[in-house]
């Protein structure tokens, strides 16, 4: 069993930047395909960019593509998601997830954190 902690979140105005953690314990995450996924108020969790174990394959939302960066530290047993040119739309809390399929729906993810809020300012 793998235990998710986001951070890093913050409020900041449009077309800063960000850097998002999410910290694992209880178990390695080298097994495990990461993503992140996000929940704007009133709407759907989304996803927004997911790894391969060992970051060989790379996938993201149209919305976020070019620029935003997943990226993974297997020996510290950490995820990132760089945000940067944040846009008001970006405004959601941020999940870090762990699953063993190459899925981009929340269902495909077994493990979840808590979550961290993103609010953009225009």
């Amino acid at each position: 069993q793998v235990q998710l902690r986001e951070s890093g979140g913050g409020l900041v105005q449009a077309g800063a930047s960000l850097r998002l953690s999410c910290a694992a314990s209880g178990r390695g995450i080298s097994t495990y395909i990461m993503a992140w996924f996000r929940q704007a108020p009133g709407k759907e969790r989304e996803f927004v960019a997911r790894m391969s174990q060992f970051g060989g394959s790379t996938a993201y939302s149209d919305s976020v593509k070019g620029r935003f960066t997943i990226s993974r530290d297997n020996a510290k047993n950490t995820v990132y998601l760089q945000l940067n040119s944040l846009k008001p739309e970006d405004t959601a809390v941020y999940y870090c997830a762990a699953g063993t399929a190459y899925s981009t729906i929340s269902l495909g993810y077994d493990h979840w954190g808590q979550g961290t809020q993103v609010t953009v300012s225009s």
